[in-house]
């Protein structure tokens, strides 16, 4: 199986305690997992997201389209799979007291980033790898259904962020605070994306990519940290105390709309 596409899983921080090697039964699961996502997003990005079945792709990779969701719960995540690695670094990360919730986000998309560029190394083309790219951005940008899986992601990773912020600052995550903290840290995630779309163009060294996407992300990382620097432990006594802290899954159903009974 050739990675075709970024491995997000391999950008995963182990657990403290977890072993440093992965079984190989992990490592199967992993190269099938990536093989699945290789394949669906060159046939979503040749012929469309909408024209492209499951099955097909299950078909392609040789397996059966039972096998593909117990992988990916969802066509969409089969093209954007990298959001559970954010998720679970986020949620690591900001719950670090050594690093600030800036300096933790900035950690994570500069992870991102190396991967990204890595992978965009070790292509026979890179200027072909580059188009690769855009044409993934713009295939997003006209599905709908992609759009909106997006939207709800975000919608889930602010849900997450918020959850860890307000356990820094001993507040509710359903605060003021740690809601517009977490709003405005995710929006980083969406200056490295049209970064990197503006800096893959074809033009420019792998360096100079990698240099310019940094720039821009650390200069709107620097414009929201001193507002981050206000959020910290603080007495409110008309508030309800700190509620319990959820899991990811929990905050990804509570973070889903309700879906009315039929």
């Amino acid at each position: 199986m050739s990675k075709r596409t970024v491995d997000w899983t391999a950008l995963r921080t182990p657990r403290p305690g977890a072993p440093e090697a992965a079984s190989l039964r992990e490592r199967k699961k992993r190269l099938m997992r990536q093989q699945l996502s290789d394949t669906a997003t060159e046939m979503f990005i040749d012929r469309g997201f909408d024209a492209v079945r499951v099955l097909e792709v299950a078909e392609a990779c040789g397996v059966s389209e039972k096998t593909v969701y117990n992988y990916f719960p969802t066509k969409e995540s089969l093209l954007l799979d990298r959001w559970d690695i954010t998720m679970a670094s986020l949620q690591t990360d900001l719950a670090d007291p050594d690093a600030s919730p800036v300096q933790a986000a900035l950690r994570i998309l500069a992870d991102e980033l190396r991967g990204l560029t890595s992978w965009l190394a070790a292509q026979d083309d890179p200027v072909a790898a580059c188009a690769l790219f855009q044409r993934f951005g713009s295939l997003i940008n006209s599905t709908p259904a992609l759009r909106a899986h997006q939207h709800d992601m975000t919608d889930q990773l602010i849900a997450v962020a918020a959850e860890s912020l307000a356990g820094r600052a001993g507040m509710n995550p359903g605060d003021p605070e740690p809601q517009i903290a977490a709003t405005a840290i995710l929006g980083l995630w969406h200056v490295q994306f049209l970064s990197l779309r503006k800096h893959l163009d074809g033009t420019h060294s792998l360096a100079r990519i990698h240099q310019g996407v940094t720039d821009d992300v650390e200069r709107a990382g620097k414009l929201i940290n001193a507002g981050l620097h206000s959020l910290k432990r603080a007495d409110h006594p008309h508030d309800e105390p700190p509620r319990k802290r959820h899991s990811s899954e929990q905050v990804r159903k509570s973070a889903r709309p309700a879906r009315p009974a039929r």
